[in-house]
């Protein structure tokens, strides 16, 4: 592709970006793409240039959104919260659309770009901002487990499709939020509200299961008040029954994807996070996903 094509493919793929490069009539690139529900994967070739998301262009954006750059070969530079990070082959780093960036590429270039929604990962909005810009490597601590994951998902990216599929970048994912708040507390950026609320969220997903679940059962098992651990989810604008809820809806509609429950009714899966009204269960998933149970596992498995 030329530079006005490769503008375009951008635009259709990703959403409107500032993309400039050195040389712009000698500019070529190429892209290869997968999308497995509401996350997309692009496996992209290309010669020297820059990416910006300025300040208007950010403000615009509706929705939040993560984005991953694996670096596969060649190099690049990652600047966003203040915090710049260059990332080599087997470099991958992880950003915001929400707020500004620049990714610029010095030379040719094959990188992967995850993007996808920030709901899909356990991680609140703070905990996300305070890794943006951090480089993470193949060769150093949990990195050597997370990286090659998703390597072989831009090899591969040909054969992405279908609930197996999902279910792999959906490991992948989680994978790479384990880096991600192990960088986050080995730098020293957890506060002790930060790690307040990351026990709390592990207390959650540890007690889907649980009718009782609620936010006094967590603040003792926490030995904190009610009232602090209140105060902590309202700083990232959410209610502590509005995560349970969240939660249990997310975890149920991952099952209804998964080709090895099939058998297993909507009922079944719901009472496995702790929802036992199959009425309620359909009504709050098609307000969440836009869709019953019973369509969207019929979308995502082909029944």
């Amino acid at each position: 592709m030329t530079m006005p094509e490769w503008r375009e493919a951008i635009t259709q793929a990703i959403g409107r970006l500032l993309l400039s490069a050195p040389d712009e009539a000698a500019f070529r690139a190429s892209l290869r793409s997968a999308s497995l529900e509401d996350v997309h994967l692009f496996d992209m070739h290309t010669d020297a240039h820059t990416v910006l998301r300025d300040q208007e262009l950010a403000a615009a954006t509706t929705g939040a959104y993560c984005k991953l750059s694996l670096q596969i070969s060649g190099a690049a530079k990652l600047v966003q919260d203040g915090r710049t990070c260059l990332l080599e082959p087997g470099d991958l780093a992880l950003y915001v659309t929400q707020r500004p960036y620049e990714l610029s590429y010095p030379g040719p270039q094959h990188s992967l770009v995850v993007l996808f929604p920030q709901n899909v990962v356990h991680m609140s909005p703070e905990q996300i901002g305070q890794v943006t810009a951090t480089r993470v490597s193949r060769n150093e601590g949990l990195g050597r487990v997370a990286v090659p994951l998703f390597e072989q998902l831009a090899a591969n990216i040909d054969l992405l499709e279908g609930a197996h599929a999902m279910s792999l970048v959906r490991s992948a994912l989680d994978m790479l939020v384990t880096v991600l708040s192990a960088e986050a507390h080995a730098s020293g950026r957890d506060t002790t509200e930060n790690i307040l609320l990351q026990q709390a969220e592990a207390y959650v997903e540890d007690n889907l299961h649980d009718p009782e679940l609620s936010p006094s059962r967590i603040a003792g098992a926490l030995y904190v008040s009610v009232r602090q651990l209140h105060s902590r989810f309202s700083q990232g604008e959410q209610t502590v029954s509005a995560y349970i809820r969240a939660r249990r809806l997310e975890r149920i509609r991952q099952d209804l994807a998964d080709p090895l429950l099939a058998h297993e009714s909507v009922h079944t899966i719901s009472s496995r996070y702790g929802l036992f009204d199959p009425s309620y269960v359909s009504k709050a998933l098609k307000t969440e996903y836009g869709e019953s149970p019973s369509a969207y596992r019929s979308r995502v498995l082909g029944g």
